[in-house]
Parts: structure tokens; C-alpha cells; sequence
């Protein structure tokens, strides 16, 4: 239980400081106008040095919102010097640019430690979605930081009551087992943060895109008022999807399930759901998806459409370039020793697939079967669909052969057990 110090600790970390850098006041005034109802605390700098000053004796910033384009120090290199100093590399940096970058620019950006781009003339709405989703992030952070600090002090004084007293043989066992007790909380933390991190940058993206990709058809001139009324149902439909995701990784992160998060759902159309989220992706890499009837199973939605979208993802960014991709998803009912109902699902598809040895390797977090070079991710998605399927009492498996495709396996009870 936290103590009343730990809550003034998380009641005075929820004082969310922003510094915006741009060498316009107008723009700064512009920006600090748009988050102004959201109580943060807003510090501006109108350049980048002015900004590396104000770093030096403030380091509790939640974000920075930082021009590209600024004379004297731009915007990449500001960010090069922050990040230099172990003080301030925990500082999320959203780079602001009057136009669209080239793609070796943008990835300039993400090297120099920048998590995301806005371009100019911002979009209200836009800004404080992607303002909202790393303040959440921060705020959770937060949470976690504290928690680990409680752990280590709890593990300090066990350390040290087991060094000053004598006692038997069985209370140092018990003591012992309650540091690797610890230890594993510990290591359980860290990757629920690992994954909590994953899950808001990754996921949040596409949704972001979606907007991003609609708010510019509608700056282009000469729409006719139904294309503009489309696009603003989707930029809607996605604004939506992104408070469904914060709330599902709030939930996601929690450690234990409680039997009202169930509810009969069919899975289609939480996999059509996941579909037109990747509808961009999809059309992009002319992908072709054909899907079988599947059941209606008690499930945690939000859960299990993050399943079907990392999975159909995961087959998209491992296909052939040279071979148009096929997605298969099937479903059939199945007894297991126990003679227990369950459904077996699965995914298949005919991209690059993976060596049978790896088949246990893929859904380790962090694991990954090929060079960042090649195929891009953080080795994070996989052993986020093993964890979602676990909370359901479930089992995943793959199956592949090197270019002869790969298949995911998913086995989920008829009926979740009784609470």
C-alpha cells in the first residue's frame, strides 16, 4: 500500500512541465494557447540556447516541443546536446517543422533521440493527442519509478536485517526467498515497463497516421464536401481508437484480470476491427486476407484485438518483396488431455517464415530473428500476443519454414474458468 509520502510523490510528479522551443513568438504563443486548458505548466524558449539554459537548472520536464528550422542552433542539434547529459535523456523531445521532411531527415531526428514529428500549421487536435498520450506515458512512468524504489528499499532491508541478526537456519531461507521474491517483482516491473513503452509508441502510431493521412486530404483544395465529411469520420474513428488504446494499456499494464473484463464478443469483428486500423498497410502492400468463421469466445476485446493486429501486422513487415501476401485466419474446436472444449485459431501466411529452432526464441521480449537492418521493430510484439494470451488462459504457439511462410497458433478455452 503506498504511504502518504509515496502519494505526495506521485501528486507532485503529476505537475506536467512542458518546454516549447521556436524562435517565433507567435508560434510560441500559438502552441501555449492550444495546451493551455489542459493545466500544464508551459516554459518557453525562444532558441535553442535559451533552452539549454533553462536546462541546466531544470531537469522535470515531461516533454519538449521543439522547431526544426531555427537560426544559429537548429532543432537536431539542440537535441543532440540534451541527450548528452544523463540528466536529461529521460526527456521525450516532439520535433515541430513547417514542412514535411525527407525520410533520411526524419530518421536524422529519431536518431538524435526525437520521438515523433508535428508539422506546420499544426493541427489542434493532433498536438494535443500526441501531447496527451506522452504525458501518460510520463505520468505512468512515474508510478513505476516509485514502486521499484519501494522494492529496493524493501530488498536493502532485508540485506541488511539478515546480516546483523543470528537466526535460524529457516528464517534465512524465508528471508532469502523473499529477496528473489522481490528480484522478480522487480525484473517483472521493468518489463511491464518495457512493454508499456512499446505498446504507446507502436500502437498509438497508426491511429496517428491515419490522422495525419486524412487531415491532409482535407487541406487539399477542391474536395467535394462528401470526401471531406469520409475523411472527417475517420480522423474521428482514429481519435477514438486512441483514447480506446490509452485506456486499454492502462489496462493492459494491470497485473491482474477480473472476470467482468470478459465479455462474449466474435472474434471477426474484433479482427476486422484490427484490419481497419492496418487498412493503410494494408492497401499499401497490396496484401490479400482471407478470413474463416470464427467463434464467439469470452474475451477481453481490447485485448484480443491488439492479438490479431500485432499478428497481422508482424505478417506484413516479414513478407516476400517479391511475392504478393496471403494472410489465412481459421479457427476449428478442439479437446485437450483433459477433455476440455477449446478453440484452436490460426493465423498463416506465406512471407520469409523462420527456422524451426527459433520457435520458442520469437516470443522472448527483446528477441529478435533478424537485423534491425532489415526488417524493422524492437522484438517486443510477439511476446506482447504470448502475454495477452496467457490472461486467457490460453496458449500460443508458431510454426515456419525458412520462405515457406510461418503460422501462429492460438488456443483459447471455450469457457474462462470461474473467478
Amino acid at each position: 500500500m503506498a504511504t502518504l509520502k509515496d502519494i505526495k510523490e506521485i501528486h507532485s510528479k503529476n505537475d506536467i512541465k512542458i518546454l516549447i522551443v521556436d524562435d517565433r513568438e507567435d508560434n510560441l504563443f500559438s502552441i501555449e494557447t492550444l495546451l493551455e486548458n489542459d493545466n500544464y505548466t508551459i516554459v518557453k524558449a525562444n532558441s535553442g540556447r535559451a533552452a539549454l539554459k533553462i536546462l541546466l537548472k531544470q531537469h522535470d520536464f515531461s516533454l519538449i516541443l521543439m522547431d526544426v528550422q531555427m537560426p544559429d542552433l537548429n532543432g537536431f542539434d539542440t537535441a543532440t546536446i540534451i541527450y548528452e547529459r544523463d540528466k536529461l535523456k529521460h526527456i521525450p523531445i516532439i520535433f515541430i517543422t513547417a514542412h514535411n521532411q525527407g525520410e533520411e531527415s526524419i530518421f536524422k531526428g529519431y536518431r538524435m533521440g526525437g520521438v515523433d514529428y508535428i508539422y506546420k500549421p499544426i493541427h489542434s487536435e493532433l498536438l494535443r493527442a500526441k501531447v496527451g498520450v506522452f504525458v501518460e506515458l510520463y505520468r505512468k512512468n512515474q508510478q513505476l519509478i516509485i514502486h521499484e524504489k519501494k522494492l529496493l528499499a524493501t530488498n536493502k532491508s532485508l540485506q541488511k536485517e539478515i546480516e546483523e541478526r543470528k537466526i535460524s537456519e529457516e528464517k534465512v531461507k524465508l528471508l532469502n526467498k523473499q529477496l528473489i521474491d522481490n528480484n522478480e517483482r522487480l525484473l517483472a516491473i521493468n518489463e511491464e515497463l518495457d512493454r508499456f513503452a512499446y505498446v504507446a509508441s507502436h500502437d498509438l502510431q497508426e491511429p496517428l497516421r491515419k490522422i495525419m493521412v486524412f487531415s491532409d486530404k482535407i487541406l487539399v483544395k477542391q474536395n467535394n464536401p462528401s470526401d471531406v465529411e469520409k475523411y472527417l469520420k475517420k480522423i474521428e474513428s482514429s481519435s477514438h481508437r486512441m483514447q480506446s488504446l490509452i485506456n486499454d494499456l492502462l489496462q493492459f499494464s494491470r497485473k491482474t484480470v477480473h472476470s467482468n473484463d470478459f465479455i462474449n464478443t466474435h472474434l471477426n469483428e474484433l479482427v476486422n476491427e484490427a484490419l481497419l486500423e492496418l487498412e493503410i498497410e494494408i492497401e499499401k502492400n497490396n496484401v490479400h486476407i482471407l478470413i474463416n468463421d470464427l467463434p464467439v469466445l469470452c474475451v477481453i476485446p481490447s485485448l484480443i484485438r491488439q492479438l490479431f493486429y500485432n499478428l497481422i501486422n508482424n505478417a506484413i513487415k516479414f513478407r516476400k518483396k517479391d511475392t504478393q501476401l496471403s494472410i489465412n485466419i481459421s479457427s476449428e474446436k478442439i479437446k485437450n488431455l483433459r477433455n476440455l472444449s477449446y478453440y484452436r485459431i490460426s493465423v498463416s501466411d506465406n512471407g520469409i517464415g523462420f527456422d524451426p529452432a527459433y520457435e520458442d526464441d520469437i516470443f522472448v521480449i527483446f528477441k529478435r530473428l533478424h537485423s534491425y537492418h532489415e526488417y524493422q521493430g524492437s522484438g517486443v510484439g510477439l511476446s506482447i500476443c504470448k502475454k495477452i494470451v496467457e490472461k486467457h488462459n490460453g496458449f500460443i504457439t508458431a510454426v515456419g519454414k525458412p520462405g515457406e511462410g510461418a503460422t501462429f497458433i492460438i488456443e483459447l478455452p471455450e469457457e474462462q474458468p470461474a473467478a
